[in-house]
Order: structure tokens, then sequence, then C-alpha cells
């Protein structure tokens, strides 16, 4: 792994690291992250996808892990990003950082977990990707959240966070226990999002309908029968969204794979190298 400083469109500086040799590499892979997860939690996975032939490029949004200035260290007050900006400004340059690496003969590819699913059609440049996989990505409209998540989610939305973003200037999630840090913008957005029952579209409208319905690139969807967050409900309706895309949808029971539990985590735990990683390598092969 080699450490990389990648750029944001507006100057931003963003941390990444870079896994295997691009000048032996056969192809390119972005791991864009879930909502709080820092680019380290895909560490082991990415070092097994270099290991067959990938340079993996992984990254955190701006205000997470390596991208968090020393100056919002200890809080994110007055930090400002929403996850619009995660998407058009931080994944848009990571995807370009990568694609610069390479000429147009090498493909590229975009693997975006939660989160890193959701945002694939808001990033500029998006068309030099030539396959996208997606892990545990849904919509995140709250009512059809799974059930252990939606006995709870009403008081993070309607509570939570319309106390603690004023008084804290930021969401406090470390120490609540809940998703981590976040910009008080990310979080906002996230909310109207999550309680709307088109989320994302819900704000886009229908601009934004028909750029996601016009993607074409090859989709291969894992989802998780026991995810603790997202319902086969939440799988279909974000997935419905890339209307014009050949999408191949697997949902995946942990009995199926002989465990006893894989949740919206837990695909990229290495126990899983011999089963669930390789759906993936055979994917973009």
């Amino acid at each position: 792994m080699t450490p990389v400083a990648i750029t944001a469109t507006d100057g931003h500086a963003l941390g990444g690291a870079l896994y295997g040799d691009p000048a032996q590499a056969r192809a390119a892979l972005l791991i864009a992250p879930a909502m709080g997860v820092p680019q380290r939690y895909y560490a082991e996975f990415a070092g097994w996808m270099a290991g067959q032939g990938y340079a993996v490029l992984t990254f955190d949004y701006r205000g997470m892990g390596d991208s968090r200035p020393a100056a919002h260290a200890r809080s994110l007050r007055g930090f400002e990003a929403d996850i619009r900006t995660w998407a058009e400004r931080d994944a848009a340059a990571a995807l370009a950082h990568l694609a610069g690496l390479f000429g147009p003969q090498v493909p590229i590819h975009w693997l975006g977990h939660s989160l890193g699913g959701q945002i694939f059609g808001l990033v500029p440049g998006r068309e030099r990707v030539q396959r996208l996989v997606t892990v545990g990505a849904g919509s995140g409209y709250w009512r059809d959240n799974a059930p252990q998540l939606r006995r709870m989610v009403w008081s993070l939305w309607y509570f939570i966070v319309p106390v603690v973003l004023p008084l804290a200037g930021y969401f406090p999630g470390k120490r609540l226990n809940m998703v981590g840090d976040l910009p008080a913008g990310v979080m906002r957005q996230w909310r109207r999002w999550c309680l709307h029952r088109d989320y994302l579209m819900g704000e886009g409208g229908e601009p934004l309908r028909e750029r996601y319905a016009a993607i074409d690139t090859p989709i291969l969807s894992l989802s998780f029968t026991d995810d603790e967050f997202m319902s086969a409900r939440n799988i279909e309706s974000l997935h419905g969204f890339y209307a014009g895309a050949p999408r191949t949808m697997q949902r995946i029971a942990p009995e199926h794979i002989g465990v006893r539990r894989i949740g919206h985590f837990g695909f990229f735990r290495p126990q899983f190298e011999g089963t669930l990683w390789p759906r993936v390598q055979g994917f973009l092969a």
C-alpha cells in the first residue's frame, strides 16, 4: 500500500491509498466508502484485489479519516460539506486520479459500499467506469429500512439530529456511538434524503432521475438477507434508479455460504476471501 495525496476539484486535500503496481495491473478499481466508514476498513479487501492483478485506490471523503483537516481533529464544527460535495468533488477527484495512472485501454471499475453505490450517478467522469459493483447499497428511505433499524431511526431523524446539530455544529457520532462524526451539511442532506420516499431523487427531481436512468454501466449488486440496515426493498429501490443499466442482483443469505453472519459491514472481512470476494473479481474479469 502506498499513501496517495489527492486534490479535489476545489483544491481540498484528500487522503488516499493505492494498492498494487499500476505498471503491472490489468485493470483498476476505485472503492467508494460507506457513510462514516474510513478507507482503512477496506484495506484487506483492496490488498486481495491487488493480488488478483488490479490497481486499487481507496480514499476518504473530506472531513473523514485521512481527509479530516488537523484544524478539525477535535470537532467538525464549521466544516462545510454535504453529500453532493463528497460525490461531485471528492469521489470525482479520486476517480480522475486513478484514471490518470492509465491509458484508455485499461478498464476502470467502481466498487461502492452503501453510500458509495448510491452516489455513482452524481459523479462527474463516471463514463470512464466500465463496471460498477455495489455492496449493501440501497435507498436510505427510513420506512423501508430493515426492521431492527427502523425501530430506532425515527428518533434519529426526528429528535436526535434536529437537537444535536444546532448544539454541536456537526454530528458528533463518535460520542453518540452512531455512524461517526459527520459534517453538519452531510447530516442535514442525508436526513432529507432518508425522510423522502424517493430518497435522493426527492431532492434532485426529474433531472437527476433521468441522469441515473441514462447510466448503462453494467452493475453487480451484492446484498445480504441479514443486513441490519438495508432491506430487500431498499436495495431494489436504489437499483431501480439505474433503470438503463444491465443489473445482476445477488441477494445472499449467510447460511448459503456456511456462516452465521454477514450483515451490512461483513463483506470486507477476510473470512470471506474464499466465498464472497471472488464474486467481485469474477464480475470484473
